[in-house]
């Protein structure tokens, strides 16, 4: 039988420390994964569901986007996976009842985690203008509600539209045409917060804002350099790759400020080896410092044009645009500034040097490490100017290999969420269905907080996510929230950002991944339905939830959206809503007709095993830039400065969480249980500045701005982190991040680097 939820919130800021583990997953992962799972679905309900997790006619984890492979294991899941899907297939319940005895207030003050432990959201509920506790509302009233307030706005323009990665492409697909038949581009979106730096820097020098390898090419690969990531707990079914690349021959260099468990050691649970011995995956741990990586590339391209022989001339001349200007930056990298930038030795350098020029087939693969710095788009570019120059993109066993996080981010942008949609794009809509699409470019995140703060927005609708959790500036982006007439959030469980409302405020309740779909046909006869996603490499395939759904109040985000636009725009609207409500195979047979590469959609998607997109510099060597071949660019060495008395501050998940949904308090890699307001950092460090190991401190955030951001009553954990950097989990400390701390063209929340003090805690 599941537990209940906690009704006390647990104090977070004193858990028990330990050292670091050395490896990842193996029997403790299997353990702690079914534990947590028979917590919140029971037994018999947890055998049932994670054994259709990831399979071919089963669902797709909602967990993180990486790819499985064509041949999987009755198991194909990872133990965040399992925590993932424990989470939406719980048995606990938020029902009215709830909201009759918590009001606003009460729950506003109470930790995420607890928040989410509650269990699953029931029933449409509405907070009216005034009240402090929401109601049960028919879905109907909800949806005049919205249009309510959408059609006294002054223009399209004043509402926003934001998506979280976990929502379904057909359902992605109509929320992007319902915003612009609407009126407004107002589409920020999850990718806007993470790999949106990626995509700036991808489209610019390759023409494509996606990756160019597929599952396979890691098999092939030589050379796999991994990035500014943790697998181990962020992408754990990576690190099964990583351990099939290494027995084919592959080398591992791992770039990282921390030491990570799983780029250690994997124990791979599907295996015998795995569960005792494992596999050990890095040949080279490059500990480099925080925002140091632009300068490392930089660097390691310059010795590659020194060196005789090392260049693949053929390619860069027949495919390559901007070589000499590249090639004439590149001279001038400096090996002290580049020691300096990276905290890393010169025999650091060499030996990754030696490794490079030894690999015929290299990836690079990165995530949140690489693009949420103030200069991670021109590190970004340097990461392809790095592999042009031996033509390791379009080449089997070698590419560009930014990693997604949530599953389905990478789909929701190829759907058409996006705040500056392409022309053609906009032009093959027009087309397709008969109205004249907005052509201005709406607000991504940041401005979309801007926006509202301003008065310039005063409708937000959420599909899915923890929007005020997960920004950046938490004070900001809570009163501008609170400034908005009307917040709509569609959701499977409670979260912060039903607790920070505007004067109105609707939480909508889905279906989840997990649940069955059906919809009333035309001749009243109910019909299962699919949807589909695409993962980090650009598959597409099906995902078909099995259980039955936590509420018969439950409607699944397309019908959602289908229903909404069919109240607010009314007759005059071009488009058949009713009839994609009913058949989500109509939504796939138009994506089919306006977005290049999904020709003969239902039909391809008929494969068990999907399809992968075209992409044209893996595929073709052809690369759809301005220019039409790929750019090397040149731009100025950037790396934070780091003033006497300051760290620099990188914000992480703990293991026990996913982006802003928090399962438990245990950070089990890296020792840390029971806890989560903590703040690692070098023992060293913590020597210069006076703070010991278990004493309490203030995070206070330094910016131009001259405004002080303090996350108080941080417990200090000395940490083998790299010099003069230290860590600490969000969203609690998101607070540091101020708004326009932003990476230059991506307009990404600069995350990775935040400048701090640590003062003695003004806590109790």
């Amino acid at each position: 039988m599941a537990t209940k939820p906690p009704t006390g919130d647990p104090v977070q800021d004193a858990p028990q420390v330990s050292a670091p583990k050395h490896s990842a997953a193996g029997l403790p992962a299997i353990r702690h994964s079914l534990q947590m799972a028979q917590e919140q679905m029971g037994v018999r309900r947890t055998a049932l569901t994670l054994l259709r997790v990831n399979q071919k006619k089963g669902f797709d984890c909602p967990g993180c986007a990486w790819p499985e492979p064509d041949h999987r294991h009755a198991a194909e899941f990872c133990e965040n996976g399992a925590k993932a899907v424990a989470e939406e297939a719980t048995l606990r319940r938020v029902t009215p009842e709830f909201f009759a005895t918590h009001s606003v207030p009460d729950l506003a003050p109470r930790s995420g985690y607890w928040l989410g432990q509650q269990g699953r959201l029931t029933h449409p509920m509405y907070l009216p203008e005034g009240a402090d506790h929401y109601e049960p509302v028919t879905w109907e009233r909800a949806f005049d509600i919205i249009a309510e307030e959408i059609t006294a706005l002054g223009s399209p323009d004043e509402a926003l539209f934001y998506t979280s990665g976990r929502t379904s492409n057909e359902a992605a697909f109509v929320y992007q045409l319902f915003a612009r038949e609407l009126g407004t581009n107002n589409l920020p979106d999850c990718s806007n917060m993470c790999h949106e730096s990626s995509g700036s820097a991808l489209s610019e020098t390759i023409g494509i804002g996606k990756g160019s390898v597929l599952l396979e090419d890691l098999y092939q690969a030589d050379l796999i350099i991994v990035a500014g990531q943790n697998p181990g707990t962020n992408h754990p079914r990576m690190l099964s790759a990583l351990e099939k690349a290494k027995a084919g021959g592959a080398k591992i260099i791992s770039v990282n400020p921390l030491p990570e468990a799983g780029l250690e050691r994997f124990k791979n649970p599907q295996t015998p080896k795995g569960l005792t011995t494992g596999a050990a995956l890095t040949d080279l741990f490059l500990q480099i410092r925080l925002g140091g990586d632009q300068a490392l590339f930089r660097l390691l391209n310059k010795l590659i044009l020194d060196t005789e022989g090392a260049l693949d001339e053929e390619f860069i001349a027949e495919h390559t645009h901007g070589f000499a200007e590249f090639a004439r930056t590149a001279q001038a990298a400096d090996w002290d500034e580049t020691l300096k930038a990276t905290g890393l030795t010169r025999a650091d350098i060499e030996k990754t040097l030696a490794m490079v020029l030894a690999s015929q087939r290299t990836i690079v693969c990165w995530a949140m490490g690489l693009t949420q710095h103030k200069h991670s788009v021109p590190t970004i570019r340097e990461v392809v100017n790095f592999l042009l120059l031996r033509g390791n993109i379009g080449r089997t066993g070698a590419g560009v290999c930014p990693v997604r996080g949530h599953s389905n981010v990478q789909g929701d942008r190829t759907m058409g969420i996006f705040e500056r949609p392409a022309p053609a794009f906009l032009d093959a809509l027009e087309k397709e269905f008969g109205f004249a699409p907005p052509r201005e470019h709406g607000y991504d995140v940041v401005r979309a907080i801007e926006a509202l703060r301003d008065g310039k927005a005063k409708v937000f609708f959420a599909m899915g996510g923890n929007f005020v959790s997960a920004s950046p500036d938490t004070e900001v982006t809570e009163a501008a929230m609170r400034r908005a007439r009307l917040t709509v959030h569609v959701s499977t469980k409670l979260n912060r950002s039903h607790v920070i409302t505007g004067a109105r405020a609707l939480i909508l309740p889905t279906l989840g991944r997990t649940e069955r779909d059906l919809q009333v046909g035309p001749k009243g006869k109910s019909t299962e339905q699919f949807v589909t996603v695409e993962d980090s490499m650009g598959m597409v395939h099906a995902s078909r939830g099995r259980l039955a759904p936590a509420s018969d109040q439950l409607l699944s985000e397309t019908a959602i959206v289908c229903r909404l636009a069919r109240r607010v725009l009314g007759a005059a609207s071009k488009v058949p809503w009713e009839e994609f409500e009913k058949d989500y195979a109509t939504i796939r047979d138009r994506v089919a007709r306006v977005i290049p590469g999904f020709e003969d959609f239902n039909a391809r998607v008929a494969n068990p095993s999907g399809f992968a997109l075209p992409h044209a510099p893996r595929d073709e060597r052809r690369f759809p830039t301005a220019t039409g071949k790929a750019n090397f660019t040149a731009a100025p060495v950037e790396y934070p400065e780091l003033p006497e008395g300051r760290l620099l501050l990188q914000t992480l998940r703990s293991h026990d969480q996913y982006n802003t949904t928090i399962y438990g308090l245990d950070d089990r890699y890296r020792g840390i249980k029971n806890g989560r307001r903590v703040v690692l950092v070098h023992p060293e460090d913590a020597d210069s500045l006076g703070v010991a190991d278990g004493s309490y401190v203030d995070l206070v955030g330094e910016w131009k701005d001259g405004v002080e951001r303090r996350a108080p009553g941080f417990r200090v954990v000395h940490y083998p982190t790299s010099r003069g950097c230290a860590a600490a989990y969000y969203p609690e400390t998101n607070v540091l991040i101020p708004l326009d701390a932003t990476a230059d063209t991506s307009n990404t929340p600069a995350s990775k680097s935040v400048l701090i003090r640590l003062e003695q805690s003004t806590t109790d």
